[in-house]
């Protein structure tokens, strides 16, 4: 990885997932158009460029700030040695903000009222364990992957994230960065904020535990020096 100065990773985390989120946000609004009345036709054509730009993104700002894009992945990151603690409070700023930005992209290049609040309920326990699930597998993914081929990291996330949109009921969010973005958008894609707490506490349960199952299955990762 490049030594940049953590600002600017943190700009690089800020600007990969606001392009993710609009990719996210932009995708469903764009499926939602072309297959109103069928639901599977857009949850595919969602799927398929989020996975598409979230492979991109990573490929691309990978080798500036890691492309976390998702604050789970960087606390994690750091129980494990590999991301000093002071970093978290930029990166995790730099992710929410990117992401609400994003947001906000999509709107503006589908010329919808750029500020929204999500109507669409998520409140449901199968909704909560999907996204523990997600989580989980998203974050085993990624600390495997990095213990056999870290170069399979992207290919391998961008497949796991693009599983998870079909056999989880929440359609993995699996990111609290993502989640808070997505409540500010009344369209496919969208949550109600009122429901952004129990994802979120549902993706840290996730990521606890995916940090709790590598420690058993693999041992303690290798600390890098700082």
């Amino acid at each position: 990885m490049m030594q940049l100065s953590l600002m600017r990773r943190g700009l690089a985390e800020g600007i990969a997932t606001m392009l993710l989120v609009a990719a996210v946000v932009g995708s469903g609004i764009m499926a939602s158009r072309l297959s109103p009345q069928n639901d599977a036709l857009a949850l595919l054509c969602n799927t398929i460029a989020t996975a598409g730009a979230l492979l991109a993104l990573i490929l691309a700002f990978g080798g500036a700030s890691g492309a976390h894009m998702n604050p789970l992945v960087t606390i994690a990151m750091a129980v494990r040695g590999k991301q000093p603690w002071r970093e978290i409070p930029v990166y995790a700023l730099m992710q929410i903000g990117g992401g609400v930005f994003g947001t906000f992209l999509a709107h503006a290049m589908f010329a919808l009222p750029v500020l929204q609040e999500s109507s669409k309920a998520r409140d449901a326990a199968g909704q909560w364990l999907s996204e523990l699930v997600a989580t989980f597998m998203l974050l085993m993914t990624i600390f495997g992957c990095e213990r056999s081929d870290a170069k399979r990291t992207p290919f391998a996330v961008a497949a796991v994230i693009a599983g998870a949109y079909w056999f989880t009921a929440s359609t993995s969010f699996a990111n609290p960065a993502v989640t808070i973005a997505r409540s500010l958008t009344d369209t496919f894609a969208g949550i109600r904020p009122a429901d952004v707490m129990g994802f979120v506490g549902a993706q840290c349960t996730g990521a606890v535990l995916a940090l709790v199952a590598e420690r058993i299955l693999f041992g303690a990762a290798t600390e890098q020096p700082r």
